[in-house]
């Protein structure tokens, strides 16, 4: 690899970068990166306001996230290919154009089929914000400065969908849900004027459009939609129980073959599968799958415990995840230098391990559980996802020839995506049959010939009749039912926790299969 990816001179790099317009530029597109990425999560404490607002049902509602996701996960691969075409400035302003009118139009939407439709737009045309701010930190900096990148990135990918759901509830609360949307317009335009001022930092190809493959691009499109759709409702729908989930994986899998094909025959690919020949890309790109299980899994299960358990509000549940952002945030310059100073394949072992011991901790989680008992259990998970998260980063990308890094960095970001798919797919299901199997168990041993079951039974028959209830034993019946049930589902997230905490140690095993990396050739001047 060369030094440093900038115009050709055979003078060092480092003095001829504007680092002005530089960090101004890239400053840039990480705002919309992680606009782009807040977006996901922002609504999620707000869908009952945004059911009523437009109308929707039960079933409608999930779709306002389901609906962002699925068309995303095409545009972040495709975004490697459009931004060696147009050059990256270009590609980011059409992107951030057509997210901020989407956002605009989605917060004004009557009805559900409306918003629908314009967050599935908002995901694709936005989708391209998030991997080119990573393409950018790896071929516009120099490589003594690759890792201080890195680490800003680290903590855009990781604070947004922790402080998401914070931020919209509060919004919804001060304002209203259409604000959760209209929100990206002022900061949109911020990032508009930052990337067109400072962040031109290559040209495009406009060779690369002729012979642009179609066919590549539907099956791509086929097989992502297909596995995202499968991996977001399969859950919810007994996966392959259901006629449509059964289906659609034939057809992922299928386009899924067809994409692979086509790619590593096709003499203009839209996506560069060849950057898996490197060993270090190919355990990175598992690495980020299973730190975006980690870092997704981890936020979607502790809301859902102390939503579910707890029956805390979206402001309370806010305030407890308040400490895994803050754990994150305050690990990243640490961990940069962690990673600086040493073998990369060092502390992304230790981080897979902390973050898999900071899960382990909760195996044991029960029903009084609130903020200080999570308070460690976020401390070390967070510790640990952005130490490892940094150092996979280095790993994956350290190797790949300069040629290679724009559709790697797609490829890096959908794997993080995808990972972070499968793991809630997986956290959900296992919460679902988990509780159903520890509630059968406790309830053919506490049945009512348990003389434990039946005091137990006579004693809330007996406060319920004191209550004036009318029919006291089936009150108490179902008090008891009640009380199985929280037991079974307290249980039941203790091994989520626990699935979760075994991924993340089978992971720290597996990177130590990467070769040898060094982080950069040594700087003229300590560069931190």
């Amino acid at each position: 690899m060369t030094d440093a990816v900038v115009p050709a001179s055979s003078a060092p790099a480092t003095p001829q970068i504007n680092w002005t317009k530089l960090f101004l530029g890239f400053g840039a597109m990480v705002i919309g990166q992680f606009m782009a990425i807040l977006d996901i999560q922002i609504v999620a404490a707000s869908l009952p306001q945004i059911q009523a607002g437009v109308g929707a049902s039960t079933d409608q509602i999930s779709w306002i996230q389901t609906a962002y996701l699925i068309p995303e996960v095409v545009m972040i691969p495709l975004s490697g290919y459009l931004s060696r075409l147009w050059g990256t400035q270009r590609l980011y302003l059409i992107s951030c154009t057509g997210f901020i009118i989407m956002s605009v139009l989605t917060g004004l939407s009557s009805s559900i089929d409306m918003m629908i439709l314009t967050r599935a737009l908002q995901g694709f045309i936005g989708g391209a914000m998030i991997p080119t701010v990573f393409a950018v930190a790896f071929t516009a900096f120099p490589p003594e400065r690759r890792i201080t990148a890195s680490v800003i990135m680290g903590l855009i990918v990781t604070l947004a969908p922790t402080v998401g759901p914070t931020l919209g509830g509060h919004l919804t609360e001060a304002l209203s849900w259409r604000w959760l949307f209209f929100i990206n317009v002022p900061t949109g335009l911020i990032v508009l004027f930052g990337v067109y001022r400072w962040a031109d930092f290559d040209k495009g190809d406009p060779s690369l459009a002729k012979g642009f493959d179609w066919f590549g691009l539907a099956v791509m499109a086929i097989f992502l939609m297909s596995m995202q759709y499968v991996l977001e409702e399969g859950a919810k729908d007994d996966w392959f129980d259901d006629t449509a989930i059964l289906w659609l994986t034939v057809v992922a899998a299928i386009g899924g073959a067809l994409f692979i094909w086509r790619q590593l025959t096709y003499r203009n690919p839209i996506v560069e599968l060849r950057a898996f020949a490197n060993r270090n890309f190919t355990v990175g790109v598992l690495m980020t799958a299973v730190s975006g299980a980690s870092l997704f899994g981890g936020t979607f299960l502790l809301p859902q415990f102390l939503g579910r358990v707890r029956h805390y509000s979206a402001s309370e549940v806010g305030t407890t995840m308040v400490v895994s952002g803050l754990s994150m945030f305050l690990t990243g310059p640490i961990a940069g230098r962690l990673v600086r100073k040493t073998d990369p394949r060092v502390p992304m072992f230790i981080g897979f391990l902390l973050a898999g011991w900071g899960m382990y901790m909760a195996h044991a989680v029960t029903k009084d559980w609130g903020f200080w008992e999570f308070a460690g259990v976020q401390a070390c998970r967070g510790v640990g996802v952005m130490i490892a998260m940094i150092a996979t980063q280095q790993i994956t990308m350290s190797t790949l020839p300069p040629h290679m890094v724009k559709n790697a960095s797609g490829l890096v970001n959908l794997s993080r995506n995808t990972g972070g798919a499968i793991g809630l797919a997986l956290l959900a299901t296992s919460i679902t049959q988990q509780t159903a199997l520890y509630y059968d168990d406790m309830s053919s041993k506490l049945t009512t010939g348990s003389a434990g079951a039946a005091a137990m039974m006579a004693g809330l028959a007996q406060r319920m009749a004191q209550l004036g209830v009318s029919d006291p034993d089936g009150a108490a019946r179902k008090a008891f039912s009640g009380f199985l049930q929280q037991q079974a589902t307290v249980m039941a997230f203790g091994d989520s926790f626990t699935l979760l905490a075994f991924g993340c140690f089978v992971a720290a095993g597996v990177s130590l299969l990467a070769r040898p990396a060094a982080n950069a050739p040594p700087p003229p001047s300590d560069a931190h």
